[in-house]
């Protein structure tokens, strides 16, 4: 991967605040040619930087969406392998390594509690996975 320079960081900012930003925004806002976005965006994509464009929904609006928090204790030497699957799983909507006697925490979101059991289920048996905590996040405190 490489390294992000001022302006990827600046993109990646701006999009972070507005995922809907239009190229021809996105430009205008960071004083650049929409070209230079639309590469810097295609690059970002294809590096796995920016892994997908999603939209934060209040939880007034989905009041019976199951989130919580997975702590994961991995297999040293498979830990690039259990992040990578972890990543790729739509669930998933955040992912922290982490000191400690977990090595990573995971924020999960599913739309019923048999979609929550089958993600627990397969974040279990991904190899390289030796032990998981849940806390289901119930009301904002």
């Amino acid at each position: 991967m490489e390294r992000l320079d001022k302006l990827d960081r600046q993109l990646l900012d701006e999009l972070t605040l507005d995922g809907r930003a239009t190229t021809t925004t996105l430009a205008a806002r960071l004083n650049v040619v929409r070209a230079t976005v639309k590469s810097r965006v295609e690059r970002l994509q294809q590096e796995g930087i920016i892994r997908r464009f999603t939209i934060d929904v209040s939880s007034e609006v989905q009041p019976d969406m199951v989130r919580a928090v997975m702590l994961v204790q991995m297999e040293g030497a498979m830990s690039r392998a259990v992040i990578s699957k972890l990543r790729r799983m739509p669930e998933i909507s955040e992912l922290h390594s982490t000191n400690g006697a977990w090595d990573l925490v995971a924020q999960l979101q599913t739309v019923s509690l048999p979609e929550f059991d089958r993600v627990l289920r397969e974040i279990r048996e991904i190899k390289g996975v030796l032990n998981s905590e849940t806390c289901l996040l119930l009301n904002k405190a």
